[in-house]
């Protein structure tokens, strides 16, 4: 019985842990949040698609997908929207600088993988999720 207690009272305080959020807030305004928030689902689309092309072999259509939705080419998606609506221009400079390397890594990744080199766009690979992780963990829009 004793255990049992234990081990809840450790459960009640890990999950006491979790739920403070220590990350950052980003003001946004909210059509720029919206724009954020659409782009970040497309860019988890897209890597499951990288993931899925690489699985398959096709190195170089990974290589192509990669540049055109999450490399440095996919960067200017929202300059024809309201100023509101751009998240970049309201980021803080931290948060839009790890969003910055994100593209530059998938862009190295791109050119790896478009150019058949399997065994580099590999050793790339985990740069492409490297930002989302560290700009999710550090900096939260509400």
């Amino acid at each position: 019985m004793k255990a049992k207690s234990l081990f809840l009272m450790a459960a009640f305080i890990a999950g006491a842990a979790l739920a403070e959020d220590h990350r950052q807030l980003a003001t946004l305004p909210p059509a720029a949040q919206e724009s954020l928030r659409e782009e970040m689902l497309g860019n988890l689309l897209a890597i499951n698609e990288v993931l899925t092309l690489m699985a398959a072999g096709k190195v170089k259509e990974a290589g192509q997908l990669a540049e055109k939705a999450l490399g440095q080419s996919a960067q200017g998606k929202h300059r024809d929207k309201p100023f509101n609506a751009r998240p970049g221009p309201h980021m803080p400079p931290a948060m839009h600088s790890i969003g910055n390397d994100g593209h530059v890594a998938a862009s190295e990744f791109a050119k790896a993988a478009s150019s058949g080199d399997r065994e580099k766009a590999l050793t790339l690979l985990p740069k492409l999720t490297e930002g989302c992780i560290a700009c999710h963990y550090s900096w939260r829009t509400r």
